[in-house]
């Protein structure tokens, strides 16, 4: 893929090869060989893996304890456009050089958001025009786009469940701009993250208008899109808390549930992000399961969070025992339907040289290649689905068959109970299947 831009952001670094697991290349993939072959699949075609535009590019190591400790040779301009193109010269170089095909960002990560709606609409405008060559140049594409509506003070009460309509017009002025942006660069998919559609307190809140509106908000924002010819999937990104005290797409069930109540299933699936799923109290791969069991697995935000830390730290993910219990989801699933999988994720805030943003990516996608090679094997080659098949076996043949094609009555139940006496103690074997899986990690 070929570069623009007069300057090298990220000197010294070149293409992110894969050299195997013996190589002591720290630039260089260990796991991650893009066109191997996994269940049928190159790497590639499972993962389509993507640069997150804000944390990689925006993300400058603040938090609420002191400023940001990174000095980013890009978007140094005072203007904003020109800042803008410099961002935009710096992902693609990034892209390019990691050889990823994707990459995603929210409105205001490509550009600096103005005083007014027209001027910011205007700046979104040509920063586009820059990323449409920018994207012809290097062969990358867009994952998907998003809005942030939830940053700028105006949303500090949400933007579709806010209680003022002044704010919801404003929200969905702020939704058409980005999605007219995902559009034009022929983006694949788009998605909403409500970081701010919950409450703080029931007091004050009218929770059945709001879920109502988030509703509506949905399905115009659909309409309007599939109206000017969009054809991918929408996608919700499930979050319980942080920052308000109870977001409405809490995890993937209560998501998929506002999916199901206001019609949306036919164009809606669900973005599971890892630290999420954690915040929720559930794990990544119960979360990527509630959604395949509804056909809903269309996309993931790849990352970690703290064991110690009850926030979203948003690290790279680097657990390959639980990322392959996630990829036996994923891949027993037939992976994503629509989206990819996209880095999520920052450095820390004391990991300050360019380097270290690609240190972190290459680990983040050895560590997802690797979880997908160890779980096809254990798929293929251990006795792990003959297990599970086993354990369901009762439902296989007789009245157990019977019940799963809905053929018994309760009465039944009663009748069977009362004929075959105290049911025989199966033991769930679960270490047994903890084994298999560290066998082959």
């Amino acid at each position: 893929m070929a570069l623009i831009g007069d300057k090298e952001y990220f000197k010294g670094i070149g293409e992110i090869k894969y050299e195997g697991r013996e190589s002591d290349n720290p630039l260089a993939f260990k796991f991650y060989n893009p066109e191997q072959l996994v269940a049928g699949k190159t790497m590639r075609e499972h993962f389509k893996f993507a640069m997150a535009y804000w944390h990689t590019l925006c993300g400058t190591g603040g938090d609420p304890f002191g400023p940001g400790t990174k000095q980013f040779p890009w978007a140094t301009s005072s203007d904003a456009v020109q800042a803008a193109k410099e961002k935009a010269d710096a992902a693609f170089e990034f892209i390019t050089k990691m050889g990823f095909d994707y990459y995603c960002f929210h409105d205001f990560d490509l550009v600096d958001e103005a005083s007014t709606l027209a001027e910011s609409e205007k700046r979104i405008q040509e920063i586009v025009e820059y990323l449409k060559q920018k994207q012809d140049a290097s062969g990358a594409k867009l994952l998907w786009g998003t809005s942030n509506c939830f940053s700028n003070p105006r949303y500090m009460n949400g933007a579709a469940s806010n209680p003022n309509f002044d704010v919801v017009a404003r929200a969905g002025a702020q939704v058409k701009i980005a999605l007219d942006a995902t559009m034009a660069l022929d983006g694949e998919n788009y998605v909403f993250w409500g970081g701010r559609e919950g409450y703080m307190s029931l007091l004050n809140t009218n929770m059945k208008l709001e879920q109502d509106n988030i509703g509506r908000f949905l399905n115009m924002a659909k309409d309007y899109a599939r109206s000017q010819g969009f054809k991918g999937t929408f996608f919700i990104e499930p979050k319980p808390m942080e920052p308000t005290k109870h977001q409405y797409d809490f995890d993937a069930a209560t998501s998929i549930n506002t999916i199901r109540e206001y019609g949306l299933e036919n164009d809606f699936k669900l973005n599971i992000e890892v630290n999420h799923a954690t915040l929720a109290q559930h794990t990544f791969q119960h979360e990527l399961q509630v959604a395949a069991n509804a056909g809903m697995l269309g996309s993931i935000d790849a990352n970690r969070g703290d064991y110690q830390n009850g926030w979203d730290t948003d690290q790279f993910p680097n657990n390959v025992l639980e990322t392959t219990e996630a990829m036996l989801v994923f891949l027993k699933s037939d992976g994503l339907q629509g989206g990819g999988i996209n880095f999520d994720a920052k450095t820390r805030r004391n990991s300050t040289d360019l380097e270290d943003i690609f240190l972190a990516h290459i680990g983040g996608a050895d560590t997802f290649a690797r979880a997908l090679i160890l779980a096809d094997e254990v798929l293929q080659k251990s006795p792990y689905q003959s297990l599970l098949d086993k354990r369901y076996s009762s439902f296989q043949s007789g009245k157990g068959a019977d019940y799963v094609a809905g053929k018994l009555s309760l009465s039944d139940l009663y009748d069977y109970a009362g004929t075959h006496g105290e049911p025989e103690q199966i033991s769930g074997k679960q270490e047994l299947y903890e084994n298999i899986l560290n066998q082959y990690s």
